[in-house]
């Protein structure tokens, strides 16, 4: 059962509403160590001061900015105390807004909010229902551990859930990114018709229904049979690199090789495969190769 990692209220107007917050989410990523080769001896990592080499015991470790020309600026403890958010126990709704204004580029973590005690539960439907009937989530502001956060609370299912958001500032735009249609290259990318009616067809064939359990960490499964493996004494073959993707000239017969392979069931998407793992060249990506080498011909 999970632990609560954070206790206060939601507050909007007048009401309050008691509640818990939990982690919505758990990282199940490989974790490598570092050992000595040879000796297998645990590899441990040291703060040392950069002129001197010396280890720097944590007591003695202060922070601060460095700015131009060397200069450093030291920040007391009493010092950074002083800009921190003021410490409250509340979730302080700003406004409502549609979700589908929200770009979930914004969103950064997820939590579960649940209700603190019998007593905050018809409060908390009450909420949880009233922004489900007018399709809408909250906008709030909330501190934890000294760090103030953007969230959005939504609906989900018969709870609530909290997203903490990225500011505007912290989110690059989108225009600073290079070779996007439209911002740098204008040449060559005008989509035709006939390749775009293609195209859509390829889409409607590879739409099902979101089933997240169908997608799984391959990576970390292939690791950890790998150790599994090796902790017996077995010995691991080495994989041999994939072939590099042909590069695509005649994207209608690209789009045309593709939709006849998935017609034919002869291809899957690419989604979760490793090189190990990969089949024989298919039909589409062979395709793809001969009609650029025509491509190349014609010119």
């Amino acid at each position: 059962m999970p632990r609560p990692i954070w206790t206060g209220s939601i507050s909007f107007g007048l009401v309050n509403i008691p509640v818990k917050l939990y982690s919505a989410t758990e990282s199940h990523r490989v974790a490598f160590h570092e050992f000595e080769d040879g000796t297998g001896q645990r590899i441990r990592h040291k703060r040392v001061a950069e002129k001197s080499g010396r280890e720097v015991p944590y007591q003695k470790i202060v922070k601060g900015f460095s700015m131009p020309k060397g200069k450093v600026v030291v920040l007391t403890n009493d010092e950074i105390d002083a800009a921190e958010p003021h410490k409250s126990r509340t979730v302080d709704i700003e406004q409502f807004v549609q979700l589908d204004e929200i770009d979930p580029i914004t969103w950064d973590a997820s939590y579960y909010v649940g209700p603190d005690g019998e007593g905050a539960a018809r409060a908390y439907a009450l909420l949880r229902q009233a922004m489900e009937d007018r399709k809408r989530v909250a906008i709030g502001r909330f501190v934890m551990r000294t760090k103030e956060y953007l969230v959005c609370l939504r609906p989900l299912g018969n709870a609530l859930c909290m997203e903490t958001m990225f500011f505007a500032d912290e989110v690059r735009d989108i225009n600073d990114v290079p070779g996007i249609p439209g911002n740098t290259q204008k040449r060559n990318t005008r989509v035709g018709g006939r390749e775009l009616a293609m195209a859509g067809q390829l889409i409607d064939g590879l739409t099902r229904p979101w089933n997240p359990s169908k997608f799984t960490d391959s990576y970390r499964d292939r690791v950890m049979k790998i150790v599994a493996r090796k902790s017996k004494g077995q010995e691991i073959e080495p994989v041999a690199e994939g072939e590099e993707p042909a590069e695509v000239v005649d994207l209608m017969a690209a789009l045309r090789a593709t939709l006849d392979a998935h017609k034919g069931g002869g291809q899957k998407t690419g989604a979760g495969r490793h090189r190990s793992d990969r089949p024989a060249r298919p039909r589409a990506a062979a395709a793809a190769k001969a009609t650029g080498r025509r491509g190349r011909a014609r010119r």
